[in-house]
């Protein structure tokens, strides 16, 4: 009798295996092994690239990016700016809906700002010039400001870490320093929060009820039209692992091969190496402002002076890969408009015998000093090496402590004393759309606690950034950019550690992936 029962429940087990292997089939899927994997799902709450990107498949935003750098309207059918350049009246384009089904309106987008602009570099100050925010009906708001400025389009269309991403007011009601747990969004995917698994899988499936824009895509702008059923992000952690999975045809996309791994993939038929990027990134050491030693501004000069980028570079990109990185002496990306060697080009070479004699002249007491490296997070993960090998050539002991990308994001947000579960120094990358003027880069912050991690305090930097704000045109912009630059680095915010390039290697069958200044899974098609 249980034999049969057995028998029976195989049966009926096979039969509906059945049943649904046929849809399943004829599913598309695009496998991806990103860069890194989301340990925190909210984007505002942290700057880290692939937590923007999660955000850029949930959610969308009121104005977009294109790839030219040109600010267009994304969720936003029409805006009105008054005569006295106070008022912004905007208009949310038709059929626009959350993925919960309700529609998406002007209460919606000024809870979003407001908990956007608590957090962002570029947001808090476009939230200086804010007087107050009011729903004008269901589709409709308005931004009332102390005075006229010209960064709200730009600071609203961000493309970058933090975007400001449109969340339900209900769920942006949440305390800005707090961590969401509901991820509803009206992008063109919906995260499947009960399969997601942290350090394994985060699934996303086409928002069918999604209308895109009738554009053209650019950059993040235009129509999000998807062409795929299901994106699968697999944390495969090991650099040949991924590689093997995609020439064998298991996933379908590396978001960002390992340097090393570039030689082979460009004599593989089997894949196509596609630059995804519209500006370079920009490697940078940033410092904690808040805790010994570096609150101590002459021991962040000696780090500084210690630096040297081509040690990063060929070291992180390798010799292998020339014409994929490159020396840079601003703190905006070479090649762009306020870019400036002003004050800063002494990080391009360094100097070793300088750099001992500052720390030598600080009264740095020989403390160690506690180096984070993110072992998992091939783009960046020989960094610290360098790093530590410079600091201890300029006298500091170092600490150099391992452990993945998500533990070290969460441990960066902690003020506790280096030895009590705190940090002195961490190594990351900015896309260069983050850094490219002082109002969108945040280690450019000197907001203290409310800024960045590392938190840099300091007034003259904030008032500088404040005339960038008002300035009005494109000379005064360049002129105020460059002080911004001279004192950021006399106040030791962060060390520049070169420029580089990380395409993405795709299987041949993939195509459509586009330029952006994030990342962007609309309108890739899977043939």
């Amino acid at each position: 009798m249980k034999i049969a029962k057995l028998v029976t429940a195989i049966a009926l087990a096979s039969s509906a295996v059945l049943a649904v292997t046929p849809v399943l089939a004829q599913q598309k899927v695009l496998k991806v092994a990103p860069h890194a994997f989301p340990a925190n799902l909210d984007p505002f709450n942290v700057t880290a690239y692939i937590t923007r990107n999660h955000g850029y498949m949930v959610y969308d935003t009121l104005f977009a990016t294109d790839e030219k750098g040109a600010i267009k309207p994304q969720m936003v059918d029409k805006w009105v700016v008054s005569p006295d350049g106070k008022t912004y009246t905007f208009t949310l384009r038709d059929k626009l809906e959350f993925h919960d089904g309700k529609p998406v309106t002007g209460e919606d987008c000024v809870a979003s700002i407001k908990r956007w602009g608590a957090r962002d570099t570029f947001g808090q100050k476009l939230m200086t010039f804010v007087d107050k925010m009011e729903v004008v009906d269901a589709k409709t708001f308005r931004m009332l400001l102390k005075e006229p400025t010209g960064i709200v389009l730009d600071a609203l269309g961000k493309p970058s870490s933090n975007p400001a991403f449109i969340m339900p007011a209900r769920v942006a009601a949440t305390d800005p320093f707090k961590v969401i747990d509901d991820y509803t969004g009206s992008g063109p995917y919906v995260f499947k929060k009960d399969e997601y698994k942290p350090g394994v899988q985060s699934i996303y499936l086409k928002n069918t009820k999604y209308v895109p824009r009738s554009e053209p895509p650019s950059g993040l702008a235009g129509g999000k039209k998807v062409f795929v059923d299901r994106i699968e992000w697999l944390a495969l952690k090991d650099a040949q692992t991924q590689l093997n999975a995609l020439l064998a045809g298991e996933i379908d996309m590396i978001e960002q091969p390992a340097f090393e791994q570039y030689p082979q993939l460009r004599k593989d038929n089997r894949v196509s190496i596609v630059d995804t990027g519209t500006v370079n990134y920009q490697y940078v050491m940033r410092f904690n402002h808040l805790v010994p030693p570096f609150n101590n501004p002459k021991v962040r000069e000696a780090a500084m002076w210690a630096m040297n980028q081509e040690a990063f570079l060929r070291a992180q990109v390798g010799p292998e890969n020339e014409g994929m990185f490159y020396t840079c002496p601003s703190m905006y990306p070479c090649g762009t408009p306020l870019a400036s060697p002003k004050g800063s080009d002494f990080m391009v070479k360094g100097n070793m015998a300088k750099a001992q004699q500052l720390l030598k002249d600080s009264g740095y007491d020989g403390k160690p000093i506690v180096v984070m490296r993110p072992t998992d997070l091939q783009s960046i993960h020989k960094l610290p090496l360098v790093a530590t090998q410079l600091l201890r050539q300029a006298g500091f002991k170092v600490d150099l402590i391992t452990m993945d990308w998500g533990s070290l994001v969460a441990r960066r947000s902690k003020k506790d004393p280096a030895d009590q579960g705190g940090w002195n120094i961490f190594l990351t990358a900015w896309v260069g759309a983050d850094i490219m003027n002082p109002l969108t880069s945040a280690p450019l912050g000197g907001n203290g606690e409310k800024g960045w991690a590392g938190w840099a305090t300091d007034a003259e930097l904030e008032k500088l950034r404040d005339q960038y704000a008002r300035a009005t045109t494109e000379a005064d912009k360049k002129r105020i950019a460059e002080a911004v630059q001279v004192r950021a680095t006399q106040v030791g915010t962060h060390a520049i550690l070169g420029e580089y390039k990380n395409p993405a290697a795709v299987r041949k069958n993939i195509s459509g992936v586009l330029k952006t200044a994030g990342s962007a899974y609309w309108n890739i098609q899977k043939n």
